[in-house]
């Protein structure tokens, strides 16, 4: 596809905000995912270490 200028690229004949809002949704979820994957991981190792602590005594 070709725009003539910026303005008709943003608006993507009509349907911009939909376009536009679908990919700041889906860059949204992936970022909380990884926020909350990363979150799942500390808490693992965290458990993971106690665990080991706990099984040394």
């Amino acid at each position: 596809m070709e725009w003539a200028s910026w303005s008709d690229f943003w608006n993507m004949g009509g349907y911009g905000l939909y376009i536009w809002g679908s990919y700041g949704v889906t860059v949204a979820g992936v970022l909380i995912e990884v926020i909350l994957l990363k979150r799942a991981s500390a808490e693992t190792r965290r458990s993971l270490k106690r665990m080991q602590q706990w099984e040394e005594q």
